[in-house]
């Protein structure tokens, strides 16, 4: 059992096939993995970092991009204080979609919520379809954060979760989140029971668990 100070709940948006699964892969376990089954529903992964020598859980989950399975998606805004809003930089379309995923997250997530846009697989540079210098304007219209990635070189990987958790976390330095609201997705810390991974493919976001602090 080790001590967390705080546990931020994040959520991994986009279309599909544009590397979500690969990127909290990467981020957890530091791997990657080429083939990837389609996302069912939602996965979990989690991971400790330290912040300003704070010990913060990060609990994180993969949606699916698929419009099927959006209704179990919006589920899990509501409890998420950031998300990774993700696009392939060498599938146009993909970009294309990220106003209509901005809008859902809006719609359906705290105000509070921070958000990273991340252009993923920037190390097939000879394939790609969407600049840099486009990325970078919709996050500034936007007001997002904005990094691109590779999941498979790791490439600014750790930077996306840490930089999206280091915004969280000074929000909650200035008081901006009520500890209170589990919808804000910020709880104040206990002990942590470990990290894990699990498919879950039900309609409803998970119950918080009793008897473990917020960080089990």
């Amino acid at each position: 059992m080790s001590l967390c100070q705080y546990l931020f709940k994040y959520i991994i948006i986009g279309d599909t096939g544009v590397g979500k699964s690969c990127l909290l892969l990467q981020f957890t376990d530091r791997r990657f993995q080429p083939i990837h089954d389609l996302t069912i529903g939602v996965e979990f992964g989690a991971r400790m970092i330290t912040i300003d020598k704070k010990q913060i859980k990060l609990q994180i989950w993969d949606t699916a991009g698929q419009e099927s399975f959006r209704s179990i998606t919006r589920s899990y805004y509501r409890g998420a204080a950031g998300a990774l809003l993700v696009y392939d930089i060498t599938r146009r379309e993909t970009f294309t979609h990220l106003t209509s995923w901005l809008e859902e997250s809006r719609q359906h997530a705290s105000p509070n919520m921070t958000i990273m846009l991340i252009g993923n697989k920037c190390d097939d540079e000879e394939k790609r379809a969407v600049t840099t210098e486009e990325g970078e304007a919709f996050a500034k219209q936007h007001g997002l954060l904005f990094l691109e990635t590779s999941a498979k070189t790791a490439h600014n990987v750790e930077d996306a979760f840490f930089d999206t958790a280091k915004e969280i976390f000074n929000k909650v330095q200035k008081g901006e989140f009520d500890f209170s609201n589990e919808s804000h997705g910020v709880k104040v810390g206990m002990t942590s029971g470990g990290t894990g991974n699990a498919n879950l493919a039900s309609g409803s976001a998970p119950a918080a668990q009793s008897g473990g602090g917020c960080c089990s």
